[in-house]
């Protein structure tokens, strides 16, 4: 009697990848798209430079102006006169408050003291955004 010996079949260790690309495609573009969207500075204005700094985590709100002399509490333009009333509104009572002024670096110093006073006569803390630069 004659055995006959079954050839083993191999097994092919193939993995599609095809799918997986597409996938990461619309994963990288959501991400990218997603990056442009979430922008925290809306009002375009140019910092000045400083090297040391540091973030707040109280709450904050921003205080900005711009080189046309353009003030904004967050991203709502406000005028100079109505800007003390509008920012006491804004208060709380025992709420502690971190104004960030976001001042233009072609502004004029005197809308930058301006945002300084009102900030001071509400008895708020009052820091300056700057961006981080080089030596």
């Amino acid at each position: 009697m004659k055995f006959r010996r079954q050839s083993r079949m191999r097994m092919n260790s193939e993995m599609k990848a095809d799918s997986l690309s597409d996938i990461m495609f619309f994963l990288m573009l959501f991400f990218l798209i997603m990056s442009t969207m979430i922008a925290p500075q809306v009002i375009k204005i140019k910092l000045p430079k400083a090297d040391a700094g540091k973030s707040l985590s109280k709450r904050n709100l921003m205080l900005s102006v711009n080189a046309d002399q353009k003030y904004f509490i967050d991203k709502n333009e406000v005028p100079l006169e109505s800007l003390e009333s509008e920012l006491s509104k804004m208060i709380k009572p025992g709420q502690e408050l971190t104004v960030i002024i976001r001042a233009d670096k072609d502004t004029h110093w005197q809308d930058v003291v301006n945002l300084v006073a009102v900030s001071n006569k509400l008895k708020l803390n009052v820091s300056l955004a700057v961006e981080k630069g080089s030596s």
